[in-house]
């Protein structure tokens, strides 16, 4: 029998997925990539394939599923498979600074950024940047862990220096200008089937830890507050990143920008396991698991 297998390492990011899918009666199959074993010399079962890999996998554990998950979805696609949200996606996932070399090629705007390997270069970088404030962050991250707003060189000697600086898994820390959000909120706008969904703006003024999952919640500080469904964008800009997503093969997409003051949108994230916030869907009746859900199903009737 024909499903649909969802990649993942995180049941609590699955789960409202999967519920839609029992909801519509669509048969599906859950490979878990915290761990596993990829037989090559096989053949993929009758189905089609849907990649929620995370970049935060190490944050719970699971240091390598990116990786294995990477090798996954080239055998898949190396036999023809249909899959959702593949090697470009998971290539992008891990890297904000090839997120933002591939948003850049389709002239989106992008804050001005720097990586670097080692304290040194990190100082160097921000030296380099020059704007005052600026931003230290992870370059494989997740749930905006490892973000700092931070007011000076001297501020950042400090930081790096000392107890309470956390190296990105991959070594490769950014130096990222601050865009000032002209009314202190993100924006995330939710893409499905390639198709402007919805747009979330979230209230940032507690800081950079933005994930929107009812599970994101670290110690006892809530993480997911002041959420806000909006249903539009400015037309060309839903047009422009429907194009950057069509090109880079991503299906299921959110892209994370900020309205500086003159009404520029700058685009910083594009995260390709997106999850979204219940409390906020409920309010604007709008819900992107069963949207998420209806599409996945009518791909899967389209497999002979």
């Amino acid at each position: 029998m024909k499903k649909i297998y969802i990649i993942h390492e995180n049941n609590d990011w699955t789960r409202h997925l999967t519920a839609r899918l029992d909801e519509i009666n669509t048969p599906y199959e859950l490979w878990d990539l915290s761990d596993g074993l990829i037989d090559i010399q096989e053949e993929p079962p009758e189905g089609i394939f849907y990649n929620r890999m995370s970049a935060s996998s190490h944050t719970r554990g699971h240091r390598y599923a990116p990786e294995l998950t990477d090798n996954l979805l080239t055998w898949l696609e190396s036999r023809n498979a249909v899959v959702f949200n593949g090697t470009k996606a998971i290539e992008l996932e891990v890297s904000k600074l090839k997120q933002h070399l591939a948003l850049q090629k389709y002239g989106i705007q992008t804050p001005e950024t720097y990586g670097a390997v080692g304290k040194e270069h990190i100082l160097k970088a921000a030296e380099k940047l020059n704007k005052f404030p600026f931003i230290i962050k992870h370059n494989r991250a997740g749930k905006g862990l490892g973000v700092r707003l931070l007011q000076s060189i001297e501020e950042l000697k400090t930081y790096v220096s000392g107890s309470e600086f956390e190296d990105s898994i991959d070594g490769i820390s950014l130096i990222q200008e601050y865009i000032k959000p002209a009314d202190g909120t993100i924006v995330r706008s939710e893409f499905i089937g390639g198709k402007f969904f919805y747009a979330v703006k979230v209230d940032s003024s507690d800081g950079f830890e933005l994930c929107p999952a009812d599970s994101c919640q670290i110690g006892d500080v809530p993480v997911v507050n002041k959420f806000t469904i909006i249903d539009s964008l400015p037309s060309e800009q839903i047009k422009q990143y429907e194009h950057f997503l069509k090109e880079q093969k991503i299906d299921v997409a959110a892209i994370e920008f900020i309205f500086d003051a003159d009404g520029v949108a700058h685009a910083y994230d594009v995260n390709t396991n997106t999850n979204y916030n219940a409390d906020a869907e409920k309010v604007a009746e709008k819900f992107a698991m069963l949207a998420l859900a209806n599409f996945l199903k009518s791909e899967l009737e389209k497999v002979e």
